[in-house]
């Protein structure tokens, strides 16, 4: 496979590309000398499935787990966003490590399953979906390079559930990648529009709540098995998150309109911006009246 140049010298990704045939030597367990070692210095990006995992898991709403855990972060200037693990208080230790290992596992995040491989998803310009490559991490103080059994990342990502946390955050990286491929031809996105971008994918309670919202239901025609589903279950509404942001950032129509309601909803738009308009030119026009005046002195005469 290629090798890309290392972005960050030091860096414990391995630079060389991979696919899933590739064969790893690699354990992990209690005794191990280096045990806790990964969790006692987190960096850990969390998908919009794992919060939804993890908030289950807990027995808490999305809004409450993303408050308490995490802290979100730009993936670019000025851009989305996503949703890092926040650690213990004046501290680097994720919050859910215990001397017997990790208090979360059954539901642990995607890079714990993933570790020690980390997932390249990328689109070239001329293609229309994502494929994945593999890179190898090796940090110091992990013993796990050094036992002795070997194993292909195919094989590795069963044993770890990783399937199906993939298959189910493939629409998020999807829609990541969308927009940071087409950059600029998008527009750059409101402040607005960010803060809806991360509550879709990640406070899940709260999109619910959109969705079931009447104009929400007045503007979109969905089947009633569909709607039934939204309300109950977290893994449809979040793969329909997906469909709606890709509805309203990409034109993909998925989701069929209420002709009537969209006529409806487009005419108050157009009237909120002739508005909108109109206050912003008579603000032009009081600024332009305000600097005459004052370019005019006490005897009426223009001030050289």
């Amino acid at each position: 496979m290629s090798q890309p140049d290392i972005p960050f010298p030091g860096s414990p990704v391995v630079p060389n590309m991979v696919e899933a045939d590739h064969v790893i030597q690699f354990s992990c367990h209690k005794g191990i000398g280096c045990w806790n070692a990964c969790c006692s210095n987190i960096d850990i990006s969390l998908t919009p499935y794992d919060v939804l995992r993890l908030k289950n898991h807990l027995g808490i709403s999305s809004t409450e787990f993303l408050r308490e855990y995490t802290v979100p972060y730009e993936m670019e200037k000025d851009s989305i966003a996503g949703a890092k693990f926040r650690p213990v208080e004046n501290g680097t230790a994720c919050r859910f490590m215990r001397p017997e290992g990790c208090d979360v596992y059954a539901d642990r995040p995607t890079a714990c399953r993933y570790y020690p491989v980390a997932l390249l998803s990328m689109r070239k310009q001329d293609e229309y979906v994502d494929n994945d490559y593999y890179a190898i991490v090796k940090e110091d103080h992990c013993k796990g390079h050094e036992v002795d059994r070997r194993i292909t990342i195919a094989d590795y990502r069963k044993e770890q559930g990783l399937e199906e946390y993939d298959e189910l955050a493939r629409g998020w990286r999807q829609l990541v990648l969308k927009k940071k491929s087409c950059g600029p031809a998008v527009g750059k996105p409101s402040l607005k529009s960010r803060q809806f971008f991360f509550m879709a994918c990640y406070d899940i309670d709260r999109f619910r709540e959109f969705v079931s919202t009447e104009s929400f239901n007045r503007l979109f025609e969905l089947p009633q098995e569909e709607k039934d589903a939204l309300r109950t279950d977290d893994v449809a509404l979040l793969q329909f998150a997906f469909r709606y942001l890709r509805q309203v950032l990409f034109g993909e129509e998925s989701i069929s309109l209420n002709a009537e309601a969209a006529e409806e909803r487009l005419a108050k738009v157009l009237e909120k911006r002739v508005i909108e308009e109109r206050e912003a030119a008579k603000r032009r026009a009081l600024e332009t009246e305000e600097d005459f005046e004052e370019d005019i002195s006490d005897d009426g005469e223009p001030v050289v």
